[in-house]
């Protein structure tokens, strides 16, 4: 699973969104992909130490596998999911 962890006044993260969003119909049936908005659900980007946005987060097995801040590039991306859903 990838999250995005964003929010509405950010630049860069309306940046990433068409990316995340690419991302997601590339992997439509092989891994999820959501997006969370850190002004809505600070609780839970405080619990992961979210502290800059965009942020997005590979996640196997419902832990943090990779993390990536900063406007990110899908080849980047997907190379980390594609290695989460291939790792044992």
């Amino acid at each position: 699973m990838l999250v995005d962890f964003w929010a509405t006044w950010c630049g860069p993260c309306r940046m990433q969104a068409p990316i995340v969003e690419q991302i997601a119909v590339q992997l439509e049936g092989k891994a999820k992909v959501a997006k969370l908005d850190v002004d809505k659900a600070s609780s839970v980007a405080k619990k992961l130490n979210i502290d800059a946005i965009p942020t997005l987060v590979v996640f196997k097995d419902g832990k943090p596998h990779k993390r990536f801040v900063g406007l990110t590039k899908a080849d980047a991306l997907l190379s980390a999911i594609n290695a989460a859903v291939d790792a044992k």
